[in-house]
């Protein structure tokens, strides 16, 4: 839906006055945030991390690859969303997840959000509720399984920690910014800070508004974050916070270019004529075949959108965190988290997901003990974490994908090509969720007596579970030079599933299961001067595989599949970690191989074997300029494992009519199609990724900065039929503050070199035989913002 500019003019009028007034009234107080006087941005053995590894752990001393992200280098480079993590953030590359990621992907696969410690659900393998940063300061980017304290997570490829705004106990500050940019693209943030009774309790609130047009046809994104946050110090020992969040969303599914051919990639050709069934219908569906008609230039902006999909979000978040320190060295920390997540897309090719209801409650409970320990002469330092973790979650959801049909359409002629009205077949293999809409049930019937089932599967589920985790962590000095951490972990889980959508006259199918997950961590470090330590680093850990909204589905005979739950995840990782002392400049490098688990489409599981290395260089001579280069080699091979494709080849679409343009199998598309095990490499993914950004800052408070990345060429199918080219990005902005006004300016360039880049759609490479997403081209964003 399109708001009237009136609405953001209306919303403008509330927020400056309020920061005019709030300026007026604290002008000379020291504003926390505000850069007074030139400020460096920090390098990274500058940065401690208080979170899974120990206590106030710095970058250096973490056995993990870890780059953390301070408000500052986030604002520099034009950070808005998962996607943008990547410049900044060195090696870090994966699908577009139908233009809206929900995950980051780490590593070349998902990884997991944390939010103050805690997971935070992203929807369904990437494809669901965008993610605003309004409500944090800080992000930390962690490369493997998260430890024993996090707990057992599905996705496994590295994790993203969350740290939320906090309200300032000591001073009052705020800031309002405004945005404006290529395709009507608009943004507003308002934050505020105060403190109710100096040193001891105060409130934060944070709001953001965006409402944007699209280069992309029929795109649009809209969404509204609302962030409140409460912080109390009862006294000295003693800490409370609490926040809530409100985040609302209405964004575009956007699958790009379908018949992803090398010429439609390396020249924009595309290869025109709708496709035709076999019972002679022009509606999408599967195995059609196409006639080729001809080529035409596809402009990028073309792309496989409706203006008539309905695709939005609500999700509501609440954190309470307490932290008591006792005199014997004894710490309490409690967290707690609920988070409700409902969501619906209903798109005129048919695909359905609605997740009614998704809500989860979290809540653990650790004791932590520091104190020293004699050890060969030495008092050394030791710290105990022991804890519990119980979570709570349930969701309801429906999903309808199998009549989707991506290659029989034809972007270049009307809309109505892509559009998929169901038969009276395929509806009556559904089930009729509300009047005129049809989604899959949550179980599979016989309902003719043949033998057969007679219902199509999706994700549809109505499923509950209860996770209870016991761990304990040791983080040990061993010597003078030699230092350890180990931990481990087991999740007992309780898990119903239900159909959620029978059949009408069939008694609804459920089932319950239960599991225990087990999970460990070592790390041996080792440091060799002050500036220099290495690690090695162990990891094993039991995951479940999950559905829709984080739930169970019912599998093969109406029961749930126990392979959901024996998801395994290993990792080595050896590193180095280099800080020279009053020196300008941070280094490190790690060397790993990963195993773990690539969720499919139908539900199974694939074994995918990770190897590589990857570094990062970070200077900063002095306040004025920062950098930093990342590079990367990832080798994703699939680990004896089967491999699954919505087509065979892109070829399958067409006939062999028109051989000058392709030699088409007539096979029909979509075709469903299993590769049998294989090592062969995980497709949409490069093996050579390269990054790196530059800022530099004059004394009169002018600044730019340049960031790019780039990708080797890399096969987009599982056969290498259809490759992505390499390619590169580069980024630019300038930015001028005036301190005397405490406000700035920033114009921002995207794609400086006016790129055409793509980039796959989604993770594992199950649509790269079908789409192919057409970056965007150079657009531009000025920013204004005041703090007060």
């Amino acid at each position: 839906m399109h708001r009237p500019t009136h609405w953001r003019l209306a919303w403008l009028s509330v927020l400056l006055p309020l920061s005019a007034t709030a300026a007026d009234a604290i002008e000379k107080l020291t504003v926390s945030g505000w850069r007074d006087g030139q400020q460096a941005m920090p390098l990274p053995s500058e940065l401690r991390l208080d979170g899974p590894f120990g206590d106030a752990r710095s970058v250096q001393d973490t056995p993990r690859a870890v780059t953390s992200l301070t408000p500052e280098l986030m604002e520099r480079f034009g950070v808005t969303d998962i996607h943008d993590l990547s410049r900044v953030a060195p090696n870090l590359y994966g699908a577009n997840t139908f233009g809206m990621a929900s995950l980051p992907s780490i590593r070349g696969q998902l990884g997991e959000i944390f939010v103050d410690g805690l997971r935070r659900q992203g929807g369904n393998n990437g494809l669901g509720l965008p993610l605003s940063f309004n409500a944090f300061e800080q992000l930390n980017v962690v490369k493997g399984p998260p430890p024993v304290v996090l707990g057992a997570t599905q996705r496994v490829g590295g994790f993203v920690e969350l740290a939320p705004k906090r309200p300032d106990l000591d001073a009052r500050h705020g800031s309002v910014r405004v945005q404006g940019g290529s395709w009507d693209r608009f943004r507003e943030q308002f934050d505020y800070s105060t403190p109710l009774q100096a040193g001891h309790s105060a409130v934060r609130v944070a709001i953001e508004n965006r409402n944007e047009d699209s280069f992309y046809d029929h795109g649009r994104y809209d969404s509204q974050d609302f962030y409140a946050a409460y912080r109390l110090r009862p006294d000295g020992q003693t800490l409370l916070d609490a926040h809530f969040e409100y985040f609302n969303v209405n964004f575009t599914d956007n699958a790009g270019w379908n018949r992803a051919t090398q010429d439609l990639i390396d020249h924009g050709r595309y290869i025109s004529g709708q496709g035709v069934t076999a019972a002679g219908s022009r509606v999408p569906g599967a195995g059609a075949v196409v006639s080729p008609s001809g080529v035409v230039e596809l402009p990028r902006s073309r792309v496989y959108t409706d203006p008539d999909d309905r695709n939005g979000a609500d999700s509501y978040n609440a954190g309470l965190r307490l932290s008591h320190r006792f005199d014997n060295g004894l710490r309490l920390e409690n967290r707690a988290h609920y988070q409700h997540l409902a969501r619906e897309e209903v798109a005129r090719n048919s695909f359905v997901e609605i997740i009614d209801g998704a809500d989860t409650v979290e809540d653990r409970l650790e004791l932590i003990a520091d104190y020293a320990l004699p050890l060969l002469g030495l008092d050394t330092r030791q710290q105990s974490n022991i804890g519990v973790d119980f979570r709570f979650h349930e969701v309801q959801g429906f999903s309808q994908f199998d009549t989707e049909a991506d290659n029989p359409v034809d972007l270049s002629g009307p809309l109505h090509n892509r559009r998929i009205p169901l038969n009276a077949a395929q509806r009556a293999a559904l089930v009729e969720l509300r009047p005129g809409l049809f989604v899959s049930p949550g179980a599979q019937y016989d309902r003719n007596g043949d033998g057969a089932g007679d219902f199509m599967l999706s994700d549809t589920t109505d499923s509950s579970h209860y996770q209870l985790g016991l761990f304990l962590q040791q983080d040990m000095q061993l010597s003078a030079r030699w230092r350890a951490l180990v931990g481990a972990r087991g999740d007992w889980l309780w898990v119903t599933a239900r159909d959620g959508a029978p059949p009408p006259g069939v008694d609804a199918a459920s089932d319950s299961a239960h599991a225990l997950l087990a999970s460990t961590n070592f790390s041996l470090q080792y440091q060799w001067l002050p500036s220099l330590t290495s690690y090695f680093t162990v990891s094993y850990s039991e995951s479940t595989s999950n559905s829709l909204g984080g739930g169970f589905v019912l599998g093969a005979g109406n029961r749930i599949n126990p392979a959901n739950f024996n998801t395994a995840s290993q990792l080595f990782e050896l590193g180095v970690k280099f800080a020279p002392t009053d020196s300008p400049w941070y280094a490190d490098v790690a060397l790993f191989e990963q195993s773990r688990s690539l969720r499919n489409r139908d539900g199974s599981n694939s074994g995918i074997l990770t190897r590589g290395i990857e570094s990062q260089l970070v200077l900063r001579p002095d306040h004025h300029l920062y950098a930093s280069v990342g590079a990367s080699y990832l080798n994703n091979r699939f680990d004896d494992s089967v491999a699954f494709q919505d087509s065979r080849s892109v070829n399958d679409a067409f006939d062999n009519s028109r051989p000058d343009l392709i030699v088409g199998t007539g096979v029909g598309s979509p075709s469903f199609t299993v590769f049998g095990a294989s090592h062969r490499r995980v497709p949409g993914l490069p093996s050579v990724l390269l990054s790196g950004l530059v800022s530099y800052e004059f004394d009169n408070g002018v600044g730019m900065s340049l960031n790019g990345q780039y990708t080797n060429a890399f096969r987009l199918d599982f056969l290498n039929t259809v490759r992505i080219r390499e390619q590169f990005t580069l980024n630019a902005a300038l930015h001028y503050y005036c301190r005397a006004l405490r406000s700035d300016v920033r114009a921002e360039i995207f794609n400086l070199t006016d790129e055409e880049n793509f980039s796959p759609v989604f993770d594992g490479g199950y649509f790269g035989s079908t789409d192919v997403l057409p970056e965007l081209p150079r657009s531009f964003m000025i920013s204004l913002g005041h703090h007060f």
